[in-house]
Parts: C-alpha cells; structure tokens; sequence
C-alpha cells in the first residue's frame, strides 16, 4: 500500500466518516481541527437515499437512528402568525421512509467515537501552509511542528483553508444562491415537543424547532439577500444583518431575536455552492463541501459528505494508496452524483423563501389545499421526484475487497 499516511483537515461530518474508512482500509489518519474540542449542537441535518447505506455499511445505523431528532411534525404560518398547514415530519422534510434527521453534532460524535483511538486528532490548530514534494507533502499549522504526509484531504467546509491554500481564492469557486441564514439556540417557550413552526413572508423564512433530549430550541431565519458581503469574523455585524432584515416582522420573531445577544452558538452565513472543476491537486484533495457543496437548501450536504467518503477512501484502498488513480476514480465516481445535488440545491433555494407577497399567499393556499386535492399523493410523488433522484444519484461500488476497479481515465493524463 502506498501513500499510507493522510492528513484529514476538518472534524464535522466529511473528515471523521473519511477517517473511519481510512482506517478501516489500513492507512494511518491525523485529523486536524481548527476547533478546540469537537463542534457539538449544530442545526439539524439529513441522512438520505445511498448515504444511508453507507452509515449501515459503517455498522452504525442502529445508533444513528438512536439519535436522531424524532421529529413529530410541524405547523405552517403565514407572515401574521395564522395557521396555513400542519404537516407530518417526513412532509416537511421531504424524506421517504427509512431516511432520517439528526442534529449535525450529535451525527459528528457518533462518526468521531467510531474512530476509536486508531485515528489521532489535532484540535485547536489548523494549516497554514501546504508545500507538495515528489515524496509527500509538507504541512505548517497554527500551532505545533511541521509535518510530513503522503496525502493530504480537505474536509473542512464551504470557507475551507485548504483548498484556499492548494487551489486558490474561495471567490473563484463560491457561487451564492442569494439567500444569508442564521441559526442559533433559543428558550422553548413555545413548549414545543419535537415540533417546529415556519413562518413565511416575502423575502424571509423563519423557522423555530425543538429536538429529543434538547430543552431548548433552534431559531433559523433565511432571508433574501441580493448582496451577501460581510466579515465572516463579526458577529457583531452579522447579528445587526439578522435583525434589520426582520425588523417589523410579527408572530414570535421579535422574541426570537431578543436572544440574539446572549446566544453561545450563533451562525450565519451565504446559502451558496463550491463548483469546481477538478477536486484533487497533485497530493492534495477536496470531500464534502468544501470541494462540492449542495448549499444547505439541498438537504443533502451531509449525504453528499458521507457517500464522498466512502468513495474517496474505497479508491485510494483498491488504487493501492496511488493518489493520481484514486482521485480520478473517485471524481469519476462522484461527479454526476454531485452536479444533480446541486441542481436540487438551486431549485429549493428558488422556492424555498417566497420573493412576493403573491407567492407566500399562494403558497399558503396550496399547502391548505393539499389534504383536499384530487390526486394528491401523485402531485406528492412529483414534488419528491428530484429530491429522491438527487439522493440516489450514484450506485456505490463494494471496496471490501483489494481488486482493482477499471477506470475510463488514464492515469498518466493526471497530475
């Protein structure tokens, strides 16, 4: 086996579930985590189509499940805080039986404790420099001594630092589907059981839920934005955006915000995608968002994170650790894969914050009208189509055994 030693950058969902199946094919794995300790909470994320597969082939679908938010419902609004609709969870989030929700820390832990002691984690650091060799590459952190590694990977998200420092400025590879979120904890003093409410007007979207075992609630808010420069660093700026775009909203939303000032896990950022037109540089490749990235509209960042792992990790284990085979194979594996995830992911960020008063009314009317319409389980099946082809976009290929997998690219046209 060749080019045993990788390096891992990112510790949320892509990095842990590349290292587990690094491990599991035999090579040595160091993640490397800008974060002082692994990042828990989060928003609630989905696991669909052949992405479950991979957790089961992991062995670990039974304790995925355990964990997952077991979610009941939820009611849609209108801007005025009336009822429009009240929905199953699976409705909601457009999941057929069998895919599930989790909180994306509570999916990291298990993808972080699943890698036992057999993969060693760097927290508090992160790259500052990548230098390629003909034997391996160099890496320089924030903190500690330089190393060496046969390969280094990518998995540290949409902003990530790696594929600044191997491929370039994030603005060459950042498209922005014009729509900022934020998302961070609230009191549940709407005493919500596994529930959420979804409050629509023109232009804004906010959404207030409550999770098992969390006795508190998220508040996520989507707003339409036509410019989304700002300082990803202040969050001071980033929290005065949020509350100017929902200034004068009703419902809970003042309420909402007011904890905005005291919340410990505030995020925001562009609802945007990373198109790129190879994700592999010499030694030096890209996984998950931060190579491909659906954009959260998707619902499928995480799927395409685990199922890109598995492939990456399978293509170096049956190319005998040979990087320039592996990352053509697992691009070869992956892109179709990846541009249908991304064509969902621009289509639901379309639809998914109403532009007018017009579309949120006749949104409004639709899902009210949707129990009583002639047809409606087909109207259902038609409004799942994309999604359902998005997330079983590719057939996953059996790495268990060392036989090499024929390839429609050459090797030696790859650098």
């Amino acid at each position: 086996m060749e080019h045993k030693n990788v390096l891992v950058s990112g510790a949320s969902i892509a990095g842990p579930a590349l290292a587990y199946w690094l491990r599991r094919h035999g090579f040595t794995v160091t993640v490397v985590e800008r974060s002082p300790a692994l990042r828990e909470g989060g928003y609630k994320v989905d696991v669909r189509g052949v992405a479950v597969d991979v957790v089961e082939r992991m062995g670990l679908l039974a304790e995925v499940r355990r964990q997952a938010t077991d979610m009941r419902g939820g009611t849609m609004l209108n801007a005025a805080g009336r009822v429009v609709a009240t929905l199953g969870a699976d409705v909601i989030g457009f999941r057929d039986p069998g895919e599930l929700e989790i909180l994306r820390g509570d999916l990291a832990r298990v993808l972080f404790e699943a890698t036992g002691t057999d993969v060693e984690y760097l927290f508090d650091t992160s790259i500052t420099e990548i230098e390629q060799r003909a034997d391996g590459v160099r890496v320089r952190f924030t903190r500690g001594e330089p190393r060496t590694f046969d390969l280094v990977v990518g998995a540290d998200g949409l902003h990530s630092c790696t594929r600044g420092l191997a491929f370039g400025a994030e603005e060459s590879f950042r498209h922005d589907l014009g729509i900022s979120v934020a998302i961070f904890s609230v009191p549940n003093h709407l005493n919500l059981d596994r529930w959420e409410m979804i409050c629509s007007a023109p232009g804004r979207l906010a959404n207030v839920y409550s999770v098992r075992r969390d006795e508190n609630a998220k508040a996520q808010f989507f707003f339409r934005t036509p410019e989304t420069g700002y300082d990803r660093r202040n969050v001071r700026q980033q929290r005065e955006i949020l509350t100017e775009a929902f200034a004068g909203q009703g419902w809970e939303i003042p309420r909402l915000l007011s904890a905005l000032p005291t919340a410990p896990d505030f995020y925001f950022d562009s609802l945007s995608q990373i198109r790129m037109p190879r994700w592999s540089s010499g030694r030096v490749a890209l996984l998950g968002d931060a190579a491909y990235c659906p954009s959260p509209a998707s619902g499928q960042g995480t799927s395409t994170a685990l199922v890109g792992a598995y492939v990456l990790a399978g293509e170096l284990a049956s190319a005998g650790g040979d990087h320039r085979v592996a990352f053509a194979r697992y691009e070869e594996a992956m892109r179709g894969y990846v541009e249908l995830n991304q064509k969902l992911g621009q289509e639901a960020a379309r639809q998914m914050v109403p532009a007018t008063r017009w579309q949120a009314w006749l949104r409004g009317v639709s899902m009210r009208m949707m129990p009583y319409l002639p047809g409606k389980d087909r109207i259902m099946e038609k409004v799942m189509k994309s999604m359902r082809e998005a997330a079983n976009g590719i057939t996953l290929r059996d790495y268990s055994t060392a036989a090499s997998i024929p390839s429609r690219i050459d090797p030696s046209s790859v650098q």
